[in-house]
């Protein structure tokens, strides 16, 4: 928008918050909070109770990387990878936490109603448990680019690969 301020701008932002400005660092959690809310909703599904937590969860993985970042990409979508890499863990501790459950309620799990809403968000929940049992490197390139729609090109360039591998 015309409003926002560009990638240099942000960069910059992201510079000063690193070193400790915590101006500069609500200004920067202020611009990539809406991607980074974004894309955990992406993978989790916007109804999902813990979406919430994992944005937050998120934002804090970011503050505490601000300093490893080097400008490679913006930082939005420096936000955004580790976005997806914090909700794919929490996929796969959910997923977790749920196998346990079921091995323990094994007999007494109901059959599913057969309405095409459930259908359709059951095909979405196991796309995402899917993604969370592949490689760490694979799940989060086919969520880079199917789930935040990333080029191939920012796909490299985010998770430091070849394009040709990615």
């Amino acid at each position: 928008s015309a409003s926002a301020p560009d990638a240099d701008a942000v960069a910059e932002l992201a510079v000063a918050a690193a070193a400790g400005d915590l101006v500069a660092m609500r200004q920067v959690l202020a611009q990539v909070g809406p991607r980074v809310a974004a894309a955990v909703r992406r993978v989790l599904g916007a109804g999902h109770p813990d979406c919430d937590d994992v944005v937050q969860e998120s934002l804090i993985a970011l503050v505490r990387a601000l300093p490893a970042f080097r400008g490679d990409g913006a930082v939005a979508g420096y936000a955004a990878r580790i976005a997806v890499k914090t909700a794919v863990a929490a996929r796969k501790r959910e997923t977790r936490v749920r196998d346990q459950a079921l091995e323990v309620l094994q007999d007494g799990v109901a059959a599913p109603r057969k309405s095409d809403e459930l259908a359709s968000k059951r095909r979405l929940a196991v796309l995402r448990e899917l993604l969370a049992e592949l490689p760490r490197g694979q799940g989060e390139t086919l969520a880079l680019r199917f789930i935040l729609g990333s080029s191939i090109q920012e796909i490299a360039t985010a998770t430091e690969v070849p394009v040709n591998t990615v």
